[in-house]
């Protein structure tokens, strides 16, 4: 017997909606942060004033079988379906999808988009491929067979994206004659590219901030967030991070670049960090095989300076016999094409999308 339940803050229905993905996922593939859904589900999150959730779940023989938060900004007509996750069962799925097409078209909004996990600052896109390899630190990860659930629910692929596999390269004698000259270029004119230290990442984060906010506001799904907001929700980034895989660019001392890389944790930040587990965290901080290169934005005004600062990271991560990702990149954006020559293979994720 199949059930549909929307529900608000009950305890039972939300330890159920935190107990699903441990019903679908092994230890090695299992990427939910319980800590910051649970937060989430009960509005209490930093980003919880910016939206609004409806919390669904599906039982299956009074099991949890499906669930979806469906996310609705103010002055936005578009409902956001996220947290997605579903037993390999049709029947399960079109219940959930159906009840939050219902929901969408009884607040008048025009489509569903998803996955989106409440927000662009959290988690989006569905994985499409290479199920074989264990996520990387900050994948979207899911179960292979979601792409089929959403389409024969009336969902249709809306934006791609991809992630490039950099191979490691000789530790001696690799150069990238087009890099090098860029950097050099940049370098010799008013241009700074520095790694940022720990005393001045306070500084750092919101120069970040100021840049991303500006370059990444065209990007689907994107919604502006506060100042202060933006470091409460990032502000553990600075002990995970290998800052000198972190890079920002100033032109006469004003910021107008900034790239974050970061060792390469696959899921074990997501549990809890006990002694074992932290010491793991600090060894791969110190050294790690594969490093994920996160986020990165140049102002327009400063065309070309992208290679440059990429230049210093493939020294970098040469420099450490390692291999990298060049994680999320929207299609058709240039930072897909950077290292094109390193590259070994491409990760693909989805944004998918149901007119209503």
């Amino acid at each position: 017997m199949v059930k549909l339940i929307r529900f608000t803050d009950e305890a039972k229905y939300v330890n159920d909606f935190l107990k699903l993905p441990k019903l679908l996922y092994s230890k090695k593939t299992l990427v939910q942060n319980e800590k910051e859904e649970k937060e989430l589900l009960l509005s209490h999150h930093v980003l919880s004033k910016y939206f609004e959730l409806t919390k669904f779940l599906v039982y299956k023989d009074d099991e949890p079988a499906a669930r979806c938060v469906v996310t609705v900004y103010p002055n936005d007509n578009t409902a956001y379906a996220g947290f997605f996750e579903c037993v390999e069962s049709f029947e399960c799925a079109a219940v959930l999808f159906d009840a939050v097409k219902s929901y969408a078209g009884e607040q008048g909004l025009e489509r569903v988009l998803g996955p989106v996990d409440a927000s662009f600052w959290v988690k989006y896109r569905l994985k499409v491929n290479k199920f074989e390899k264990r996520p990387y630190v900050s994948e979207p990860y899911n179960k292979e067979y979601y792409l089929r659930l959403f389409e024969d629910n009336g969902f249709a692929v809306c934006e791609e994206y991809a992630s490039n596999t950099y191979t490691r390269q000789p530790l001696f004698g690799y150069k990238n004659k087009k890099s090098e000259a860029r950097y050099k270029r940049f370098t010799q004119n008013d241009y700074k590219i520095v790694t940022p230290s720990l005393k001045s990442w306070n500084r750092t984060i919101r120069e970040i901030y100021k840049l991303l906010i500006e370059l990444y506001s065209d990007f689907p799904i994107f919604k502006s967030i506060a100042e202060e907001d933006f470091v409460k929700h990032f502000e553990s980034f600075k002990y995970i991070l290998d800052l000198s895989m972190v890079k920002m660019a100033y032109y006469k001392d004003e910021p107008v670049g900034f790239f974050i890389g970061t060792p390469d944790y696959g899921n074990i930040l997501y549990g809890k960090i006990g002694l074992f587990t932290y010491i793991k965290v600090m060894l791969k901080k110190i050294r790690s095989a594969n490093y994920i290169m996160l986020y990165m934005g140049v102002s327009k005004k400063h065309k070309g300076l992208g290679l440059a600062m990429i230049h210093t990271i493939i020294k970098n991560v040469n420099k450490k016999h390692a291999t990298a990702v060049g994680a999320l990149i929207r299609e058709g954006k240039i930072t897909g094409k950077y290292g094109s020559e390193g590259i070994d293979s491409k990760y693909k994720y989805v944004l998918l999308e149901c007119v209503l």
